[in-house]
C-alpha cells in the first residue's frame, strides 16, 4: 500500500511538473507589435497583397486536387490566414489548404459519395483541429522530428505521381461516369478508369491545357516575382471565353458561387449516429493531422532558422488546431503550414503577424467579388497547374540522398512510394513511419559486448581471441550501446552464451556505456541472475551510472542482484569501479590469488 501511495504522488508530481513545464502561451499575438512602426505597417501591407495573389489560385487549385468544389479552398485559406496568426509562434507562417493535406485528402474520402464528402467535410475538419489542439497542450509536435526524412520524400513523391494522375481526365476533357470516379482510390485504378473512357477526350481541353502550361512555364522562367498563378488563370480563362464565343469551344468549368453559398456550415451528424461518424472518421482525421503537424514543423524550423527565431512547434500546432477549428465552422477545408506561401510572405518583407491577417482579408473580397465569375475559369486550366504544382514538390535530390544515403533509408523510400501507388495515403504513410522505426530499433537493439581484460600495467583493454584470462574463473564483459525492449533479448542471449564457459564463475558486467534500461531490460536481467545462480555463478555490475541504477531500483531489482554487487561509476576514475567488482568476485570465489592495479592517467598515479 505504501508503494502505491508512493506510484500515485509521483504520477501526480510528475503531471504537474509537466504541465508548469510546458505551458502553451493563449494567445501569442498580444506580445508581436511592440515598437511597431507605419513602415512595419507598408511592409505587412505589400506582404500580404503578394501572399494573397498567391493563395486564391493555390486554393482553387488545392481544392480541385481534393476533388471538392473550388470554394472550400478560398475559405480555408482566408479563414486560416486570418484566425492562425492570433495563437502561432511563427510570425512568417501562413496557413491555408496545402499539397500534403489535400493530396491525403482526396485518397482519404475518394470512396464516398460526392453527397457524403460535403457533408462529413466540417466533421472532419473539426475532428483534425481538437487532436492538434490537444496534441499542442500534450507537446506531441516534438515527436515529429523522429519522422525518417525518407518516409516524408517517399510519401510526397507518390502523393504527387497520384495526383498527376489524377487530373489526367481534365486536362483532356475525358468524362468519367458517375459512380466509377468514387472508386478511382490508387494509381492504378485511376488509370484504369481514365483510359477506360479514353474515346470521349476533347482536343480543345488538351489544347487549352498546352497553352497553359505555356503560358505558366514562361511567366515562371522569366517574371517570376509576379504573381504567375493569378495571371495565369485570368490570362488562360481570357483565351477560352473568346474562343467560346466565337469558336464554339464547350468545356467544363466550375460552378460559379455567391455570398449565400459561403454561408458557414456547422458539423452535421448523420443518421447513423455520433459514435458512427466517429468511427469513419477520426482515422482519416488522425492522419490528416499528423501530416499537418509534420508539415507544419518542418516549415515553422525552416523559417525560423533564416530570421535567427526560436520555433516553438507546439505553439505553432495550436495555431494549426485552432485554425482548422475556425475552417470546419465556416465551410473550408483541412489546412496546415504552406511552405510557399510562407516564404514567399518572407521574401516579401513581412515584419509581423499581420501580413497574414491582411492576406485572409484580401481573399475574403476576392471570395465577395469573383464568386460570379468561377463558371468562366475552365477545370483543363486548373488541372494543368494543379500538374505543375505537384511536379514541383518532386525533389530529385532528395530523393537521391534517400536511395544513396544507406540501404535502410533506401528501402524505406521504396517502400513508402509503392504504398502511395497501392493503397490510400493514409495508410501509405503510417506504413512508411512504421517500416523505418522498425529498422531503427532492429540498429539500435545491438548492444555491443566485448570481453575486457587488465593488462600488466593495469590498463583495461578488450581481450585478445588467442590470450587466456588472468583468471579464468571471472569475466569481464563490456556493455556498449541501448538495452532497451528491443535489444533485451539479444543481451540475455549473449550473456548466456558467455556463461557456457565451463571456468567461469563470476560474469562482470560493466555497464559504464549502456543506456536506456526499461522494463524488458530489467526483467531479463533478474532472469539472468536466477538462471546464473542455479549454474552456482554469480553476476556482478561494474561502472552503473545514477539512470541505470534508478531503473534498477525503482524496479526492486537491487534486492535481485544483490546490493554488494553492484558498484556505481567514478567519473573521476571509471576503472575503479570494476576493480572494486574484481574484488568482491574474489570474495565470492574465497580466493585474492590477483594483484589487482588500475591505470587511469599515464604518468599521473595508479590505484
Amino acid at each position: 500500500m505504501r508503494r502505491f501511495r508512493w506510484l500515485i504522488r509521483r504520477l501526480l508530481g510528475g503531471a504537474r511538473e509537466f504541465v508548469s513545464e510546458n505551458a502553451i502561451d493563449p494567445l501569442p499575438i498580444r506580445h508581436g507589435f511592440r515598437g511597431y512602426k507605419l513602415s512595419d505597417l507598408r511592409a505587412d501591407a505589400a506582404s500580404g497583397l503578394n501572399v494573397a495573389l498567391l493563395a486564391f489560385p493555390q486554393g482553387m487549385a488545392y481544392a480541385a486536387i481534393a476533388n471538392l468544389p473550388i470554394k472550400y479552398g478560398i475559405v480555408s485559406g482566408a479563414v486560416a490566414a486570418i484566425i492562425a496568426p492570433l495563437f502561432a509562434g511563427s510570425r512568417h507562417t501562413i496557413l491555408g489548404p496545402t499539397n500534403a493535406t489535400a493530396f491525403m485528402l482526396f485518397a482519404s474520402i475518394a470512396s464516398f459519395a460526392a453527397v457524403e464528402r460535403l457533408f462529413y467535410l466540417p466533421l472532419l475538419v473539426l475532428f483534425i483541429g481538437v487532436l492538434l489542439t490537444i496534441g499542442a497542450f500534450f507537446r506531441v509536435a516534438e515527436l515529429v522530428q523522429y519522422v525518417s526524412r525518407s518516409v516524408i520524400v517517399g510519401y510526397i513523391t507518390g502523393a504527387a505521381v497520384l495526383i498527376i494522375a489524377n487530373q489526367v481526365d481534365h486536362l483532356l476533357g475525358i468524362e468519367i461516369p458517375g459512380g466509377t470516379a468514387d472508386e478511382a482510390q490508387t494509381f492504378f485504378t485511376i488509370l484504369q478508369t481514365t483510359f477506360s473512357v479514353i474515346e470521349t477526350m476533347r482536343w480543345e481541353a488538351a489544347a487549352l491545357a498546352a497553352g497553359t502550361f505555356l503560358v505558366w512555364y514562361a511567366l515562371t522562367r522569366r517574371l517570376s516575382r509576379l504573381p504567375v498563378f493569378a495571371i495565369t488563370i485570368i490570362v488562360m480563362s481570357g483565351i477560352y471565353e473568346v474562343l467560346h464565343r466565337f469558336a464554339g469551344w464547350d468545356l467544363a468549368t466550375f460552378a460559379s458561387f455567391s455570398i449565400a453559398d459561403l454561408a458557414p456550415q456547422m458539423p452535421r451528424i448523420s443518421s447513423r449516429g455520433f459514435f458512427a461518424d466517429v468511427s469513419r472518421l477520426i482515422g482519416i482525421a488522425f492522419s490528416i493531422a499528423f501530416l499537418a503537424a509534420l508539415e507544419n514543423s518542418v516549415m515553422s524550423k525552416s523559417l525560423a532558422s533564416r530570421v535567427g527565431d526560436r520555433p516553438d512547434v507546439n505553439q505553432d500546432m495550436l495555431s494549426v488546431g485552432i485554425a482548422n477549428i475556425a475552417a470546419s465552422l465556416t465551410g473550408g477545408m483541412p489546412a496546415s503550414g504552406s511552405l510557399t506561401r510562407s516564404a514567399l510572405n518572407f521574401s516579401s518583407g513581412a515584419v509581423s503577424r499581420l501580413s497574414s491577417i491582411i492576406s485572409g482579408f484580401l481573399c475574403i473580397g476576392g471570395l465577395l467579388v469573383l464568386g460570379d465569375y468561377m463558371d468562366r475559369v475552365p477545370k483543363c486550366v486548373i488541372a494543368t497547374l494543379v500538374v505543375c504544382i505537384a511536379t514541383s514538390v518532386i525533389n530529385r535530390h532528395h530523393i537521391r540522398i534517400s536511395l544513396y544515403a544507406t540501404a535502410q533509408d533506401a528501402a524505406v523510400l521504396i517502400t513508402t512510394f509503392i504504398c502511395a501507388l497501392i493503397m490510400p495515403l493514409n495508410i501509405a504513410i503510417f506504413l512508411g513511419v512504421g517500416i523505418s522505426i522498425i529498422l531503427y530499433l532492429r540498429a539500435a537493439s545491438q548492444p555491443y559486448l566485448t570481453e575486457y581484460e587488465f593488462s600488466e600495467e593495469g590498463e583495461l583493454r578488450e581481450a585478445g581471441e588467442k590470450r587466456t584470462r588472468p583468471i579464468p574463473a571471472i569475466s569481464i564483459v563490456h556493455v556498449e550501446g541501448d538495452l532497451f525492449f528491443g535489444a533485451a533479448e539479444l543481451f540475455r542471449t549473449q550473456i548466456q552464451k558467455t556463461s557456457l564457459d565451463p571456468d567461469l564463475r563470476v560474469i562482470i558486467l560493466r555497464l559504464k556505456n549502456a543506456r536506456h534500461l526499461d522494463a524488458t531490460s530489467v526483467v531479463a536481467l533478474e532472469e539472468m541472475v536466477h538462471f546464473l545462480r542455479k549454474l552456482d555463478r554469480h553476476v556482478i555490475i561494474s561502472g552503473a551510472t545514477k539512470d541505470v541504477y534508478r531503473v534498477l531500483k525503482n524496479a526492486g531489482s537491487v534486492d535481485v542482484i544483490g546490493r554488494r554487487n553492484i558498484f556505481l561509476n567514478h567519473p573521476r576514475n571509471p576503472n575503479l569501479s570494476t576493480r572494486h567488482a574484481l574484488i568482491r568476485a574474489q570474495e565470492l570465489l574465497g580466493t585474492t590469488e590477483a594483484d589487482i592495479r588500475i591505470f587511469y592517467d599515464p604518468g599521473a598515479r595508479r590505484t
